[in-house]
């Protein structure tokens, strides 16, 4: 009798998970159809093309060009590589 009850738990528990696994696949998709986007969000483009030709020029310290654009170190490289 235990087992046929954990047996049975466990299909309940498996359709509630199959259950909200559609329930969120189909909120995004609708969010998406309303035109939002999820994720991150991106660094403005100008302090991120400034970061790049201060790195290009040659004449400012990766310290100072992040703190003079606020874009962090690791996104500048990232950015970097792109460009590259």
């Amino acid at each position: 009798m235990g087992e046929f009850f954990f047996r049975t738990m466990a299909s309940i528990a498996e359709l509630e998970r199959d259950i909200i696994s559609e329930r969120t696949k189909s909120g995004l998709l609708a969010a998406r159809a309303r035109g939002r986007k999820g994720g991150r969000p991106t660094k403005k483009s100008d302090k991120v093309k400034m970061a790049i030709k201060m790195y290009m020029s040659k004449d400012y310290t990766i310290k100072q060009i992040t703190e003079a654009t606020g874009v962090s170190k690791t996104s500048l490289y990232r950015y970097l590589d792109k460009v590259k």
